[in-house]
């Protein structure tokens, strides 16, 4: 059988077909998704998050529900993948998922590198990525100017979960924290710095990097008001109690926990002619390149 395939065969081929298992020609696409995730998981902690492992999880449910409904199939081999394949799995992504164009590029990245993975595992010799350009979305950066930072700063709410939330989202502007940092945030991770002001000490998972934030004196006050603790709120309900704040001070932005993110970059820190270089070391950026897309156009 081996003999009959154009491709050359080795030893460990010969085995593998003896064993009734596929050959590295034969993997497919699936395959190579559950070889991915497994070596990845066994690697969460070390070089990868629990986070970005399920990202791949779920890219494979996605290329999987794909082949089901255009291919008929439960599965393609790598080999017969081609610029056709992609072409038709973004057609997918936009028209069946209705993923918005951010969306769908990050997902073709995801597959991307996984094809980048069979190569390096030597089940793939062509690359059908090769002709295929992925058209990167170019965001439109949305953040609270200064006039309506402070509008919000003032405004006191008459229930007190959009006042909690108010003072968590402004909480976040003056230290540029993400959700899931503001969330885990305790008493442990503020510490006296060198310059003997008290700076948030933590480790930013997607990059498992370190991070230090000076708390500036807003942050600070909100630190105190609340006993040293910030209140619990699940992402959902968070975001929901702030597009009800929005209405209430007629801010015409869709505002959600990672505006206050970018509110930080631009309005607290660039506008104040923060050198770019100290605000991605801030934001914990794994390199200034990426401050620089998205926020170089900013200024």
């Amino acid at each position: 059988m081996l003999q009959i395939l154009e491709n050359d065969f080795d030893i460990a081929a010969i085995q593998m077909r003896y064993k009734g298992e596929d050959s590295k020609e034969e993997i497919s696409i699936l395959g190579t998704y559950d070889l991915h995730n497994d070596k990845a998981k066994k690697l969460i902690g070390i070089d990868f998050n629990e986070l970005s492992w399920s990202r791949y999880v779920e890219s494979r449910r996605t290329v999987a529900l794909f082949i089901t409904k255009f291919y008929k199939r439960k599965d393609v081999r790598l080999k017969d993948l081609d610029l056709k394949f992609i072409k038709d799995l973004e057609h997918f992504f936009k028209t069946e998922l209705k993923l918005r164009q951010a969306t769908v590029y990050r997902s073709i990245q995801r597959v991307k590198k996984i094809i980048q993975f069979a190569i390096a595992e030597n089940c793939l010799k062509k690359d059908p990525f090769h002709s295929y350009k992925n058209k990167k979305y170019k965001t439109v950066i949305v953040y609270l100017t200064d006039e309506e930072l402070k509008r919000l700063e003032k405004h006191t709410f008459s229930q007190v979960r959009l006042q909690q939330v108010k003072y968590l989202f402004i909480f976040c502007c003056y230290t540029g924290l993400a959700y899931t940092e503001m969330r885990t945030l305790t008493t442990n991770n503020i510490e006296v710095g060198f310059d003997g002001n008290e700076w948030i000490q933590m480790i930013r998972e997607n990059i498992n990097r370190a991070i230090s934030v000076p708390v500036l004196p807003k942050a600070k006050e909100i630190i105190e008001k609340y006993g040293n603790e910030l209140p619990k709120i699940s992402n959902q309900k968070f975001n929901s109690y702030l597009k009800e704040i929005s209405a209430l001070l007629s801010i015409e932005k869709k505002l959600t926990h990672h505006i206050a993110r970018k509110t930080s970059a631009t309005t607290v820190l660039l506008y104040k002619n923060v050198p770019m270089e100290i605000v991605s070391d801030l934001l914990g950026h794994s390199n200034m390149n990426i401050t620089q897309a998205h926020y170089g156009k900013v200024v």
